[in-house]
């Protein structure tokens, strides 16, 4: 007999969560190109994005990448998808600013490489856009803020944006449609373990 009230009382609670959800998702009738932000101190926000790149090739879109700060090119991600079709790929950085240690020099790269993402964003069959590590070049100053929130609302209506890095400025996150804050709780590298292949790069 109790086992039986749980089990109604379960399958009450899951009728109630179902009538919620099916109420939101009809409620969420609008297609348009999403801008999302992916930020925070945690690990996995590079992963995450390449994650929805991956989801969009299975749908067959056309994709481009654009990595600032980083400038190594034998991570797996780009291993892996500069085999696809329909990627487009550019490595727009020299490395971390700890190892360039040069203002201008990092200013200028940044500068090139924007150049390179306004093309992309100017381009209606690129479907899906990540912007991996755009965040440090915003908060160092390198690129004009207000010009690059310009140029993400003035992308062609259904493409999507995907920003990555730690610290998304204020007016970043005001104009994006999804934000995620990945939350550092532990990581190995703290405990002396190196980047590994498959998991790090």
């Amino acid at each position: 007999m109790i086992e039986s009230d749980r089990a109604e009382r379960y399958r009450t609670r899951m009728q109630r969560k179902k009538e919620v959800i099916d109420e939101a998702i009809t409620r969420a009738n609008r297609e348009q190109g999403l801008l999302l932000i992916l930020t925070g101190n945690g690990k996995g926000k590079s992963s995450s994005a390449f994650g929805m790149l991956a989801r969009a090739l299975g749908h067959d879109m056309r994709v481009g990448v654009a990595q600032f700060i980083k400038g190594r090119s034998d991570t797996g991600e780009e291993a892996f998808f500069r085999k696809q079709n329909d990627v487009i790929w550019h490595v727009l950085g020299e490395g971390f600013t700890w190892d360039t240690q040069n203002l201008q020099r990092d200013t200028e790269t940044a500068q090139r490489g924007w150049i390179i993402v306004q093309e992309m964003l100017c381009d209606p069959s690129i479907n899906l856009i990540v912007l991996d590590e755009l965040t440090y070049p915003l908060k160092f100053g390198w690129l004009d803020l207000t010009a690059v929130l310009n140029d993400l609302k003035n992308r062609p209506t259904m493409q999507h944006v995907v920003i990555t890095g730690r610290g998304a400025p204020d007016a970043l996150c005001e104009i994006a449609d999804t934000v995620t804050e990945m939350t550092d709780v532990k990581h190995a590298f703290r405990n002396g373990v190196q980047a590994q292949k498959g998991i790090d790069l």
